[in-house]
């Protein structure tokens, strides 16, 4: 098969899709949540039980608890 044809071009993208599809449905290991005391956006991953803080916050948690004080 020649790689010029467009028989393999479909074939490799159809290949492709596959992959992309198939790590999108696998990817249910992490999520994301806001931590209550910091209201900081981290990631939960499930496989080893950790979190791993983003750096971001979320708005309506700060805004909630100015709101409080």
């Amino acid at each position: 098969m020649d790689i010029y044809s467009g028989k393999f071009a479909v074939i490799v993208i159809m290949v492709l899709l596959a992959i992309l599809i198939l790590q999108i449905m696998t990817n249910d290991n992490t999520n994301t949540l806001i931590d209550s005391e910091t209201c900081e956006l981290y990631v939960m991953d499930s496989q080893i039980n950790a979190k791993q803080y983003l750096d971001e916050f979320d708005e309506k948690c700060l805004d909630f608890k100015n709101l409080n004080t």
